[in-house]
């Protein structure tokens, strides 16, 4: 094998470890917003259940202290929110970038396996080449000795 070839076969591989790394990457990173997403979902449910219970409660009468520590617990739900929904925002920009990543190391990849696949196609012709070259010379081989000997008797 020449050094090209195992050059090659080496950037291949290392583009494929690349790749795969990249890849497992951007699995966690999905995994990662997955959760905040849930996190966000269960937050926004229980905060919907604070606010029901707290209509139900001015529904029944409340008194005030009550209704202000409603309100104060709601407004620190409401802010719980807001830094989830831009944890979630960012986590999806980091996803994205991620994909990025990964799309880049697979067109690398893809570079590398076209250039391995071409270099196989031409050994593989100059392989068929010299076999027909082989070919060619025991044909002609045969010929010759078949005319010598039918020159000799």
């Amino acid at each position: 094998m020449s050094r090209d070839h195992s050059s090659l076969d080496t950037l291949v591989e290392l583009a494929r470890e690349a790749r795969d790394q990249a890849g497992q990457t951007l699995a966690g990173e999905q995994r990662t917003s997955s959760q905040v997403r849930q996190q966000l979902d269960s937050l926004h449910r229980y905060r919907q259940e604070y606010a029901d219970k707290l209509n139900a409660a001015m529904r029944d009468g409340i008194d005030p202290a009550t209704m202000r520590n409603y309100q104060q617990f709601l407004a620190s739900l409401d802010d719980a929110l807001m830094r989830a929904r831009q944890a979630l925002a960012a986590q999806q920009q980091k996803v994205e970038r991620t994909r990025q990543h990964w799309q880049q190391q697979q067109q690398r990849l893809s570079s590398y396996d076209t250039l391995a696949e071409r270099r196989e196609a031409v050994r593989r012709r100059d392989e068929q080449r010299r076999e027909q070259h082989v070919s060619d010379d025991l044909v002609n081989n045969r010929l010759v000795r078949q005319r010598s000997s039918h020159f000799e008797h």
